[in-house]
């Protein structure tokens, strides 16, 4: 999601007047860069370590990409952990997730041009050819409008485009007669009927072989759409009519933005997140720069460098200033409501907004973006990952991480313009954290929960076309690509569209005269043709007096920004009381709840209970916070109640020849050893017990003694198997699921209950895996015997002494380790308690063993809210100090999909195959040690 390294043009080159304001600060950007890598002190990092590193990347490339071609490829996207490719309709359906998958080779599309940018020329072309003779796009398949136009349009445009370059040179591409872009043109026209509405904002998703309203399309029903998704089309759909000569494309991505634009909130100037694409009322009406709306304000700025059309800029400025303004509460970005800005939505940030400090340095507001950008990164260094979302005060919120690349974007464009090798810093950590905790044999997998290390069987695309584009241009000179990289602009995607298409085959644009644009006298706009002084002070630690303060801002206690009564004192209305600062024992607040409507309730256990009547409001605004107040005070209540779920473990395959780097989620116990308070964990090696449900007495202690116990689920409670292999001399225990195929990809996770009795004489720890995970212990046994494993709260750090070792005793062993893991999804854990077989029901326990305790789905009503409440606008109120334990991830939708007549067979790596990958690994690996040291 960025401009090229800078957003300028070049000297002497054919282009409109909007160039030269662009230009002034491209040169800005590289004034900052030479004043402060040549600063005395400053830490530079020397060529030999940029390098290096560059070379790193590079091999990180490789092996990801050569993982997808060998093990999956065509099929859309590689399944790192069981080293297959992901065929849409031969796995249990992840939901929207998989609305990206086309069966159109989407990797390899979406990785044309990261090729080019690394230097991989030969195997760029090699590339084209396969997608030009392998690649269909006319399959019955519904897809999602926004992916496929970020992802395969943008990806085939960008091919071209470093196409054409390569064979203008003179050496590649000789042969190239515009193959991609007929590709993308076919492309576009599938994806036109979308746009058959009122309004002009697209449906959602399209057929790609009957559209949308075709009785066979399965699609065409939806009623909303996000912001992005009808806002992130006009680069793409622009360039295609500037390559094509056809203006019906860019025409269509015009129309859509206009409605936006017209359908903003006009007191605040924001958008919702979700829009009705045929009333165009606004379904959700909290706004931020993070998801759902994100990429529709980088392309308002994008669309005024790429076309030249002032009204983009003048669209971009009075959105900045509103977010600025209301959701801009530095260092956090926390949405707000349309209506209401001073009001904020909700208590936690989602990671997509990492991308914004990129786009404001483009814009040329340096400050917030360094201050920014600096709380992500110490929320990284906290988790080794950026959460999929995380509180204000830090707390993980949604525990996955699918190895985005909007953090390495905002670093790459932070670095070039301050030239702070700070962020050279930041770039090699990301590149340290990627091969320490996310590389797998076959690949990079996704991190299921970054509080226990472990996988997930995924590795999307916009992997390989974003991070590694960004992190080898952040290591790399001038010198080190093969063509400019400033005559281009990035998509939303990072697919390079070249500048000159600014004055190729124009549309005619007129500016829109049916809006009257807000006059604002906001600063920000001083920052639209930034002087390089005001932009960058002769300061050389300025980026660095920047951060400083927000060093240590994720391990206080309950840090937050400035809040807005304090920023508001003196200049307008005190804004509402927010439900997370809400004290019973507050007169004050107890004063306001009043005027809005809500009454106190004090219950006989020492909780609060509140109750609203909007009829007793002191008026209808105030009625309306109200409501808002209680419907923060549940979430908030929610929230709570699920950080005294037990949070997941983590089983650890730490022998060879795993070495840790095989890391499965788990379920906790509500007895036994709590691992959380023994940081060491529980090591050993594993012994499968007889009887394996483990029911009876063990009779066979002598193979289970000082050993961590495997037995099946089922016949008993879990407690009962706990006392049985304790007493056998057991060090721990790992129940493994009995339902055949199951796993934590499709089911959620359960903390296994005890049996009702006292459980203080179990002290051994006891974690339940799925089917699917255990098998993976199971396999290892098989093939080397002696499997030892770690049972720990969180993954520890591969033993790289270990490894090391091993690999100079077995160059000549033909054995190699299992690197298949089961694919995951981040989940809740909820309570799971064994029943007797037979039709009989314990009288203790869970009555019904596959229900989750609670889960943080949306689809369950009300299952995390108060019992106490008596109706919806009924909470209790929860303490306002701060907790340490963390919220738990989403479910995810583990619907299955109909399974389509594929022409693909999935690609089913068999186990000899799948540990052949692992030498080449280890050494690799080996390598990389080395050079560290």
């Amino acid at each position: 999601m960025a401009l090229s390294g800078a957003p300028g043009c070049r000297a002497g080159e054919r282009g409109p007047r909007w160039r030269r304001p662009w230009k002034l600060l491209a040169l800005g950007l590289l004034s900052a860069s030479s004043v402060l890598a040549a600063a005395p002190g400053a830490g530079a990092m020397s060529r030999e370590e940029k390098r290096r590193l560059g070379n790193q990347v590079l091999e990180m490339f490789d092996h990801a990409y050569s993982n997808y071609m060998e093990h999956a490829y065509p099929a859309d996207e590689l399944m790192p952990l069981t080293c297959r490719g992901r065929v849409r309709g031969q796995e249990p359906s992840r939901g929207d997730v998989d609305d990206a998958l086309g069966k159109f080779s989407l990797t390899l599309i979406d990785t044309l041009d990261t090729l080019v940018v690394l230097n991989k020329t030969k195997e760029f072309e090699e590339a084209v050819k396969k997608v030009i003779k392998d690649v269909n796009l006319d399959n019955d398949i519904v897809v999602s409008v926004f992916e496929t136009n970020i992802r395969v349009l943008g990806g085939l445009l960008g091919g071209h485009s470093v196409a054409i370059m390569l064979k203008e040179k003179g050496e590649y591409m000789q042969w190239y007669n515009g193959e991609l872009l007929h590709m993308a043109k076919e492309l576009g026209y599938k994806l036109l009927p979308a746009f058959n509405t009122t309004s002009g904002l697209p449906y959602p998703r399209v057929n790609l072989k009957f559209g949308v309203r075709h009785p066979e399309a399965r699609t065409g029903t939806e009623t909303d759409t996000c912001t992005a998704c009808a806002g992130t089309l006009i680069l793409e759909f622009a360039a295609l009519s500037r390559f094509t000569g056809t203006s019906i494309f860019e025409e269509y991505a015009r129309k859509a933005l206009d409605f936006i634009w017209e359908k903003r909130q006009r007191s605040s100037n924001l958008v919702g997140v979700t829009i009705n694409i045929h009333t165009g009322d606004w379904v959700r009406k909290d706004s931020g720069v993070g998801a759902g709306i994100d990429s529709y304000y980088e392309y308002l700025l994008k669309a005024y460098v790429l076309l030249g059309d002032d009204s983009f800029l003048e669209r971009f400025n009075t959105h900045y200033d509103a977010i600025m303004r209301y959701i801009s509460q530095p260092p956090l970005l926390l949405d707000v409501h349309i209506h209401k800005p001073m009001l904020n939505a909700r208590t936690w940030m989602d990671s997509l907004l990492a991308f914004f400090p990129g786009l404001q340095v483009l814009k040329g507001d340096i400050r917030p973006a360094i201050e920014t950008h600096e709380m992500l990164y110490q929320v990284i260094k906290k988790h080794n990952f950026l959460p999929e979302a995380f509180t204000t005060d830090f707390r993980v919120h949604w525990a996955q991480h699918p190895l985005r690349p909007e953090f390495a974007e905002s670093t790459y464009f932070l670095y070039k313009a301050t030239g702070d090798p700070y962020y050279l810093e930041v770039g090699k950590t990301l590149i340290e954290n990627l091969n320490k905790y996310a590389r797998v044999p076959c690949g990079f997998a996704a991190m299921k929960d970054v509080r226990t290390g472990s996988h997930e069987d995924r590795m999307d695309s916009f992997f390989l076309a974003e991070m590694f584009k960004y992190l080898y241009l952040l290591f790399a000179d001038k010198e080190d690509m093969i063509f400019d990289i400033e005559d281009y602009i990035f998509t939303t995607e990072a697919h390079l569209l070249p500048l000159w298409l600014s004055t190729t085959n124009q549309t005619i644009s007129k500016k829109n005269t049916s809006t009257e644009y807000t006059e604002l006298d906001d600063s920000n706009f001083d920052w639209t043709c930034p002087n390089t002084q005001i932009l960058f002070p002769n300061d050389p630690m300025f980026a660095q007096s920047i951060r400083e303060p927000l060093k240590n801002v994720v391990d206080k206690s309950c840090p937050r920004g400035i809040s807005r009564a304090e920023e508001s004192l003196g200049s307008g209305p005190k804004p509402p009381l927010r439900a997370r600062d809400f004290m019973a024992s507050n007169p004050e607040h107890l004063e306001i709840l009043k005027k809005m409507g809500v009454s106190l309730i004090h219950l006989k256990d020492g909780r609060v209970q509140l109750v609203q009547h909007a009829v007793q409001a002191a008026s209808s605004l105030d009625a309306e916070d109200g409501l808002r107040f209680m419907q923060e005070m549940i979430e908030l209540s929610s929230q709570q109640q699920k950080e005294q779920q037990l949070p997941p473990r983590a089983v650890q395959i730490v022998s060879h020849p795993f070495f840790g780097r095989v890391v499965l989620t788990a379920g906790p116990a509500q007895f036994g050893m709590d691992l959380s308070k023994h940081k060491a964990g529980t090591r050993g090696f594993v012994a499968t017990i007889k009887p394996y449900n483990g029911c009876s007495e063990i009779t066979n202690p002598e193979a289970v003694k000082e050993k961590i116990a495997l037995m099946q689920r089922g016949q008993c409670m879990f407690a009962e198997k706990a006392r049985n292999i304790q007493k056998a001399g057991a060090i721990g225990g790992i129940v493994i699921d009995d339902n055949e195929g199951s796993s934590s990809d499709t089911a959620p996770l359960f903390q296994m209950a005890g049996d009702g009795k006292n459980t203080d004489d179990i002290t051994i720890p006891m974690l339940f895996l799925f089917n699917k995970e255990g098998n993976i212990i199971l396999d290892a046994i098989r093939e080397y015997e002696a499997v030892e494993v770690l049972l720990s709260d969180k993954a520890k750090d591969r033993d790289l002494e270990m490894e090391n070792m091993d690999q100079k005793s077995s160059e000549s062993d033909s054995h190699k380790p299992n690197s298949e893991e089961a694919p995951s999804e981040s989940q809740d854990a909820g309570a799971l308690s064994e029943e007797p077989e037979g039709g009989e029901s314990s009288a203790v326990g869970d009555p019904d063993p596959l229900s989750p305790a609670s889960t943080a789905s949306a689809s369950v009503s009300m299952a995390d809210e108060d019992p106490h409440a008596s109706g919806p606008a009924e909470a209790s109120a929860p303490e306002p100090a701060c907790t340490p334990g963390d919220s738990q991830p989403q479910e995810q939708n583990t619907q299955t999909e109909a399974s389509s007549k594929a022409h693909w067979d999935s690609k089913v790596q068999p186990m000899e195959s799948i540990l052949a990958d692992w030498n080449e690994d280890i050494e690799a690996f080996e390598m990389m040690e080395k050079d560290e040291l």
